[in-house]
């Protein structure tokens, strides 16, 4: 069955915040056609020809055709990896860099369709020295931070700035007994510091004396803040302890925000802030595919609505 101008839903099996956006859309009389890319080539399929016109061809699931010239947007969320198990190492590495750049270069080219956000922009916001960089630039307020391979700069920050914590660059899931776990942002001393250090790239950053975080949600034009109470240093760690309030942002950060959306090329961007006791707003960082639907369910604000108005492509 081949759908009119559908919304382009790609992302694994499971995903919760996914699954509500396409009910409010089909409540709207939206169609939705949902896939993962990891399901390529298995039970997914493509045909794309490149034309003087942009992209034009299909793509198809077990159920349904999808006209890559007819979609109207495409929500790009948390699709599982390429995988081929029945290939040997070298034959499936291969394999999975021609489904990479093939299907993966497809979806990134489509001709006048809306993303949210493009996968080749949320790469670019992944890295968190740029998204850093690019706040100080927007005007917003950044802790001192060093990221570095060199024990003695480590330590020599840690004693400048102390208190100072360690945060990933990036977070991979590591198996400890079979369960996932990832590391933690924790307090560092310099007398913790030790030649491992040199092995890779750090991040070491001033703690904020925080009296709360904020999470600011950015969908389209429009700004949700919420302010998240809890006493630990990364309210992530235990969701059973955190408040919730909707607070206003203050002057300046909604321009700050768009500022750093337009430098990335986002329309979609969950954004943290640590606030001191003077009420000051310290950027930590901005995840372009971070989870919102919890805080809705916490507050009552329309971010499903809002997230399915730009879809809909109605803002």
């Amino acid at each position: 069955m081949t759908y009119p101008r559908p919304v382009l839903v790609v992302t694994a099996l499971y995903d919760p915040t996914a699954d509500v956006v396409i009910t409010e859309l089909h409540d709207r009389g939206v169609p939705v056609v949902r896939l993962d890319s990891g399901d390529f080539p298995g039970s997914l399929s493509v045909e794309a020809e490149i034309t003087s016109h942009g992209v034009r061809g299909s793509i198809s699931t077990p159920s349904r055709t999808v006209d890559l010239a007819g979609i109207r947007s495409l929500y790009y969320r948390r699709p599982s990896g390429f995988a081929f198990p029945h290939l040997d190492e070298q034959d499936a590495r291969f394999a999975v860099s021609q489904a990479r750049y093939g299907l993966g270069g497809v979806l990134a080219s489509l001709p006048g369709c809306l993303f949210v956000n493009h996968p080749h922009r949320i790469g670019d916001a992944e890295f968190k020295p740029a998204g850093l960089a690019a706040a100080a630039a927007a005007g917003f307020d950044v802790p001192p931070t060093l990221i570095t391979s060199s024990p003695d700069a480590a330590r020599a920050f840690i004693k400048r700035h102390a208190p100072v914590i360690y945060k990933p660059l990036h977070n991979p899931v590591y198996l400890i007994d079979g369960a996932s776990a990832v590391v933690k942002v924790a307090d560092v001393s310099a007398a913790e510091v030790d030649d491992d250090v040199a092995g890779t790239a750090h991040l070491f950053q001033q703690r904020v004396s925080k009296t709360g975080d904020i999470r600011v949600t950015v969908i389209g034009e429009r700004v949700f803040c919420v302010r998240i109470g809890s006493d630990l240093l990364d309210w992530r760690t235990d969701y059973s302890k955190l408040t919730y309030s909707v607070v206003q942002p203050p002057s300046g950060i909604e321009e700050a925000l768009h500022g750093y959306m337009r430098h990335f090329g986002l329309v979609f961007g969950a954004f943290d802030f640590a606030v001191d006791r003077s009420q000051r707003w310290w950027f930590l960082e901005c995840n372009p595919s971070g989870q919102w639907y919890w805080l809705e369910s916490e507050t009552g604000l329309p971010m499903r609505a809002a997230v399915a108005d730009l879809l809909e492509r109605t803002t």
